[in-house]
């Protein structure tokens, strides 16, 4: 019986490619995203090349509800749950007084209490069976403050600490936490964002598909972080010997929204 992996946030971008390189290592899936037409292209895309079994499940995960039948649904298939890859999310580009509060909220919600809540729901069954991985998306942003995006660069940093807490009380289990976290890469982010404009989104990125190989190989190994790239790498070592005022001003300089003041 091949192994069954759960990844949210799979109609594009890292999670859509996580998708195809868990597949081409013999995964069942259990595709989850809002977009029902993007996941059943996702299912057909993968079934025919990988011959694996997908199950598309169209949810709003900011919804506990949803996230519950979620879970109890997985119940039925039969099929234990060997990894859960946390990858939905989102981020705003403005100024914080000025940003809707429905969508701060949405963004807390999908970006920490489902992570947090599908982790708690699935963690157990893992337990149970002495096996399993759990890889957590997070970003750079985990290790910096974050002018104008403040509430994603906050979510990120509680995935990173979150995930690194649960890690030490899985040892000895069989079962083992990542966090996956890249920067800027190629993907629908940026423009969901309003980040497209910004200048380290110029250039050559990497793409979601080089990150998602990582993140899978990271999980499997049962690293605890995992960042992707030389260059991220020195940016979170570099964070480590700044001032959290200086990131700030820093990263103030790079993120400030057209007509936003100094």
């Amino acid at each position: 019986m091949a192994r069954l992996v759960l990844i949210t946030g799979s109609s594009s971008g890292i999670g859509y490619e996580m998708a195809k390189v868990c597949a081409a290592k013999g995964h069942d899936l259990i595709v989850v995203a809002r977009r029902e037409d993007r996941l059943t292209a996702l299912k057909q895309e993968i079934e025919q090349t990988y011959g694996v079994t997908v199950w598309p499940y169209a949810a709003d995960l900011t919804d506990a509800q949803a996230r519950q039948t979620l879970f109890d649904w997985t119940q039925t298939l039969g099929q234990p749950l060997y990894a859960l890859v946390n990858n939905a999310g989102f981020g705003l580009l403005e100024p914080f007084a000025k940003t809707d509060w429905e969508q701060q909220n949405a963004m807390l919600q999908l970006n920490i209490v489902a992570l947090t809540h599908l982790t708690h729901l699935f963690m157990p069954g893992m337990i149970a069976q002495g096996q399993g991985r759990i890889l957590n998306v997070a970003s750079t942003a985990a290790f910096l403050p974050g002018p104008y995006m403040a509430v994603y660069y906050a979510s990120k940093a509680f995935v990173q600490s979150f995930t690194e807490a649960i890690a030490s009380e899985l040892e000895g289990t069989g079962v083992t936490a990542t966090t996956l976290c890249p920067g800027p890469t190629e993907s629908e982010f940026q423009d969901v964002a309003g980040m497209g404009e910004l200048e380290f989104f110029s250039g050559k990125l990497p793409t979601s598909a080089e990150v998602a190989t990582f993140g899978y190989q990271a999980m499997e190994k049962g690293e605890r972080t995992a960042v992707h790239g030389l260059v991220n790498n020195l940016l979170v070592f570099a964070t480590r010997l700044q001032s959290d005022k200086a990131l700030a001003t820093m990263m103030k300089g790079f993120q400030q929204p057209k007509g936003s003041p100094n």
